[in-house]
């Protein structure tokens, strides 16, 4: 079973286990956390996909650290004009360890109970 989900504005395909480097969120390492924009999830044999969200799925996991990445070089030059500037960052990140992704069985309403009976 798997999920795409969204978060700091990116979309990640995850499964249980996976460890995903995301934008930095404001949690302790160690704590656990979980997604509700799911956009889609599928279970092998049949894909759900949401409009924008899928109802009544989540995905938990575990903050397993924060750190920095890679650092970013930044450079602006312009030709013939002996004008350069560098500049450079470490974007902050966030581990997580994916540990369950859960798609529950979405309750009929009233309404919709009634209407199914009436069908019959």
């Amino acid at each position: 079973m798997y999920a795409v989900i969204e978060t700091g504005g990116k979309q990640y395909r995850v499964q249980e286990g996976d460890v995903i480097t995301v934008e930095k969120l404001d949690v302790e390492a160690g704590e656990k956390i979980t997604f509700d924009k799911v956009l889609l999830i599928s279970d092998g044999e049949t894909i759900k996909v949401g409009a924008p969200y899928v109802e009544s799925c989540n995905v938990a996991g575990t903050v397993v650290e924060h750190g920095k990445g890679q650092k970013v070089i930044i450079f602006k030059y312009k030709a013939k004009k002996d004008y350069r500037k560098k500049q450079g960052h470490r974007q902050p990140y966030t581990m997580i360890k994916i540990e369950k992704v859960s798609a529950r069985k979405a309750r009929k309403t009233k309404a919709a109970a009634e209407a199914e009976a009436v069908a019959e």
